[in-house]
């Protein structure tokens, strides 16, 4: 089933949003320092590996670019180098994403890209409890800050999805017009992707997203994600 080009808008002239996100995401990791610092214990005493999960990316259009003397440019050509070259997004641009580990280490090690499942046994214990009530994203606070990120926007996909789905969904590449989010309409509309019908339908979302967005939308899935965090809705 197609779906219909949402003709979003560019990040020009979102001077005010990115404003917020940097009050915002400062505000929050103060706030929830206290939250961060536990679950950081509980991951390094109930598993081995590290506390922090970093993982490529895609995010707005690649014509903004990276700094290749950065850490971040290095280990993004490292990843290019393990990918196949025909799996390589050109759409986007791309950024590492911190979020807390919930799997085991190297879980992908002999899979390749593939995305979780119920009673997926590559996730730990903790991780079940964090991916169920969304705390392993609260490390993205750092990515808005950075301005990889933003607030509220399209969830940012890796490289090899992005370029499957791009060439198999029309208008998959119009939700790399905006920054990613944190969450989003998608998001707390539908529940984790299992199949390419969940991409399709969630695209419809964040297109819609992109077309209507403002300041009345943006509180009201703030209020939804507060409610998909306390029920523990649409994960596994």
């Amino acid at each position: 089933m197609p779906v219909a080009s949402a003709a979003p808008p560019t990040e020009e002239g979102l001077g005010p949003r990115r404003i917020v996100d940097i009050v915002g995401s400062l505000v929050l990791m103060v706030a929830l320092s206290p939250v961060m610092l536990t679950v950081a214990a509980v991951i390094r005493c109930s598993s081995p590996g590290p506390v922090l999960y970093q993982q490529t990316r895609v995010g707005i259009n690649r014509r903004r670019g990276i700094d290749r003397r950065s850490p971040v440019a290095r280990q993004v050509a490292v990843d290019r180098r393990r990918l196949d070259r025909r799996t390589i997004a050109s759409a986007g641009k791309l950024f590492r994403i911190v979020k807390f580990r919930t799997m085991v280490e190297n879980a992908e090690a002999g899979t390749g890209p593939c995305w979780a499942s119920k009673s997926d046994a590559r996730v730990t214990a903790v991780g079940a409890f964090l991916r169920r009530y969304r705390l392993d994203e609260l490390p993205q606070l750092v990515n808005v800050l950075q301005g990889d990120m933003t607030f509220i926007g399209p969830r940012p996909e890796r490289p090899f999805f992005v370029e499957r789905f791009r060439r198999r969904i029309p208008s998959y590449a119009d939700r790399l017009a905006s920054r990613p989010g944190i969450t989003g309409l998608a998001q707390v509309e539908h529940k984790y992707d299992e199949s390419e019908e969940d991409v399709r339908r969630k695209l419809e979302y964040d297109l819609r997203y992109l077309r209507d967005r403002g300041l009345k939308g943006d509180l009201r899935i703030l209020w939804k994600t507060v409610i998909v965090v306390l029920t523990g809705a649409g994960a596994h």
